[in-house]
């Protein structure tokens, strides 16, 4: 078993794309060796701001002969044919075999591949790897740029090691012919190094200031930065994203600590972490206290003379100017109010049907206070609401907002309480994009929580009204965020509210703001469908919500966005480690569209099929289920009262209520014992979920576990007497009415 080793020079490869380049390196090299048939026992990558390096330990050294059969025509089949079945196997024809198959006497071709030596194997495979790799952004050089035929690569390579054992594996790529050299450090090392294999590569090469691992990168990063910090009586803030991003700029990486001027920490703290860390790649530091310290720590590419003082003294002169410039924005945005800042939204398009910035902030704080003044959102002031809501989208024309977009609402919070704005006011406008996602904070102050949710509910039922939903993996409005951000909310801060109520209301708020255009379009279709002609009209007949166009391009229904809403709140509770097909149990009732309640009746369903009597219930629903869905309708007599006997009931039957029993025969004691049980449970379940107790109901409903498995022991339901086996029917139709007061058992898995 030999070693292969491949190193890719190249000039400066971006830090944001070498570890997916790592990735794609070894699974392309993988492919290459399992077309050939071959397998290494390991395989390392790594990368470096100037090379991929991929080493492959325990190759052999020939790949196996292969011996492969072809079936063709059978004897006596035209010469032609049997010609030709030689020519696509690549033998003559008196190198094919006569074979019996089934008695019938038939061509063969036995091909058989010699085995090949493995280095003949990787030098088609390196150049074939280079020619496939999928770089994010590549390019060509040189004179042979001016082909299409030429190699791309992320930046113009310069050299290809590729060595197996200790021979050469010779190829070309880009007019880079492979060889035994490479080179150290950019500065710390001249000349060329010539690599033996696999077993001196690495350590040659930190002989000359390159360290090729890039997690030893990291982990001298990380532990640099850290005593820096705390040689100075700092704190260093863990960052391990950044601790990558240096890894990925450095071969030879120095931690060392810089300063900049206190005055500059008047400025809001997340704008010098920005500019700390996104522009410069640099560490944030604090002091013993906490408090962000005026310091920071960079990685450079070189262990200096000096000690690195001329290259700290560069940095912070670069940091002093970029600090200069947002403390001027800080101050300079200040000059006018938010409201004043406000008014420039005026000239931002939002989109083009729906109008400018301007307006959606309209919509927005009229929706936010209709939030509070319904009582959806309790204890929020509806006038801070409304204020706030004005004021949420004031920052995005700032100039510190327009150097650093990921500070939007937070600078809108800053200025609001520098300006004295109610505290209320200035933490909405703070934080009303929350949430953003998943493991994002999510708002639980009232006039907050009013701000966030009218805002992402506008976006989303704007969009539906244009028809723009969501499809597959394109959702170029995050509707799907919004969507996730509003569930969110509603859940833990436990917002009771039909939910038809409130996404009509912000429907009907879209639709009299749509461009002029689509406002015509809209209205002509809804007189050719027969509504009144009112770009607001959302019409609601016994629940179900119609749209003004339904089918035409800007159609838009209630309907569509609580299915959309359905499939979101399925993806999130599964994330959250609820079943979806009990979500999908308690949905298939109807009606219910408070999504707290509904919640908590999954909650309490989940916790029950987890249980012995949920999951022997659960059988027993399916067995009578099937039992039903077997029967015709009309041999089913109704379950209503207490009673057995009388008129037929289809599946859709309500649930019966407690009563006196009547009979038409003599029932077994295993079938009075159910319908006592049933008479029993069936008021216990309906005042427990009338109560939202729903542990309450589900208790009731096991009480029935025990009956019912009696009766599919102790008797026949489907009886040789008519009215036995109707009256039977019904106590099974009407068991399972019982348990379809708290969800569709049919949905269930198990």
């Amino acid at each position: 078993m030999t070693g292969f080793l491949l190193e890719l020079l190249s000039e400066e490869i971006p830090a944001r794309m070498q570890a997916k380049a790592r990735t794609d390196l070894e699974k392309l090299f993988v492919g290459q060796l399992s077309d050939a048939g071959l397998k290494a026992d390991s395989i390392t990558v790594y990368s470096t701001p100037r090379r991929l390096a991929l080493m492959a330990i325990g190759l052999p050294d020939r790949t196996e002969a292969v011996s492969e059969e072809a079936k063709g025509p059978p004897e006596g089949a035209p010469d032609q044919a049997v010609e030709g079945f030689a020519r696509k196997n690549g033998v003559s024809r008196d190198q094919l075999e006569v074979r019996d198959v089934k008695g019938r006497p038939t061509w063969f071709a036995v091909i058989d591949t010699p085995g090949r030596a493995t280095k003949d194997v990787l030098s088609e495979a390196i150049p074939a790897i280079m020619a496939a790799f999928p770089w994010p952004k590549s390019m060509r050089w040189g004179d042979a740029s001016t082909s299409t035929e030429s190699l791309k690569w992320v930046r113009p390579l310069q050299g290809i090691v590729a060595i197996f054992g200790d021979a050469l594996v010779e190829c070309e790529a880009g007019e880079v012919r492979s060889g035994y050299d490479t080179v150290g450090h950019r500065f710390h090392h001249s000349g060329v190094i010539t690599i033996g294999g696999v077993d001196d590569y690495v350590e040659k090469l930190r002989a000359c200031h390159v360290i090729v691992d890039h997690t030893q990168r990291q982990d001298i990063i990380c532990k640099g930065a850290a005593k820096a910090a705390s040689d100075a009586g700092l704190v260093l803030v863990e960052d391990k994203g950044l601790v990558i991003e240096n890894a990925g700029l450095t071969e030879w990486p120095v931690p060392l600590l810089g300063r900049y001027d206190a005055a500059f920490l008047d400025v809001p703290e997340e704008v010098i972490q920005l500019t700390t860390r996104i522009n410069q790649k640099y560490f944030v530091v604090r002091d013993a206290a906490g408090k962000l310290a005026p310091a920071f720590v960079c990685t450079a590419n070189i262990a200096a003379h000096d000690g690195g003082k001329a290259i700290v003294a560069g940095n912070e002169k670069v940091l002093a100017a970029r600090l200069a410039d947002a403390k001027f924005f800080w101050e300079l945005d200040q000059q006018k109010t938010l409201e004043q800042h406000a008014e420039k939204l005026k000239n931002i398009v939002f989109h083009e049907k729906l109008g400018t910035v301007a307006d959606k902030v309209e919509r927005v704080a009229k929706l936010a206070r209709w939030l509070v003044e319904e009582g959806i959102v309790k204890d929020a002031n509806p006038d801070h609401a409304e204020q706030a809501a004005r004021l949420c989208k004031a920052d995005l024309v700032t100039e510190m907002v327009g150097e650093f977009p990921e500070l939007q609402g937070l600078m809108g919070g800053y200025y609001a309480a520098k300006e004295g704005l109610p505290t209320e006011v200035s933490e909405a406008i703070r934080d009303h994009y929350k949430p953003v996602g998943q493991g994002d904070d999510v708002p639980t102050a009232p006039v907050t929580v009013a701000v966030s949710l009218a805002d992402k509910l506008d976006t989303v039922a704007s969009f539906f009204v244009l028809n723009e939903h969501p499809t597959g993996s394109r959702d170029p409005f995050a509707l799907r965020r919004s969507a996730l951000g509003i569930l969110l909310i509603i859940i833990l801060n436990e917002l009771r509210f039909s939910t038809i109520k409130v996404f009509n209301k912000a429907v009907v708020a879209s639709l009299a703001v749509v461009s002029e255009v689509v406002r015509k379009d809209l209205v002509g279709k809804a007189q050719s469908l027969g509504f009144q002609a009112s770009s607001d009209a959302v019409v609601s007949e016994k629940e179900k919500f119609v749209s003004l166009v339904d089918g035409n391009e800007y159609g838009i229904s209630v309907l569509n966005l609580l299915d959309f809403f359905a499939e979101r709140l399925k993806v999130q509770q599964r994330e959250a480690g609820v079943r979806y097909d009990l979500i999908d149990a308690v949905f298939a009732l109807g009606g219910e569209d408070d999504l707290v309640r509904l919640l908590a009746r999954v909650k309490a369903l989940q916790a029950f099929v987890e249980t012995e009597d949920g999951t022997n219930l659960l059988a027993g629903y399916k067995r009578a289920s099937n039992i039903l869905k077997k029967e015709a309708p009309q041999s089913v007599a109704p379950a209503k009262a207490g009673a057995v006997g009388g008129e037929a009931l289809d599946s859709a039957a309500a649930p019966a209520s407690a009563g006196a029993t009547e009979l038409f025969y003599t029932p077994e004691k295993a079938e009075s014992d159910l319908i006592a049980a049933l008479d029993s449970a069936e008021p216990k379940a309906a005042v427990a979920i009338a109560a939202e107790d729903f542990e309450g109901a589900m208790a009731a409903l096991a009480s029935l576990r025990t009956p019912i498995d009696r009766f599919f022991e102790e008797v026949t339901v489907n009886d040789p007497d008519a009215d036995k086996r109707s009256a039977r029917l019904g106590l099974l139709a009407r068991v399972r009415d019982a348990v379809h007061t708290v969800a569709d058992f049919s949905k269930i898995e198990g």
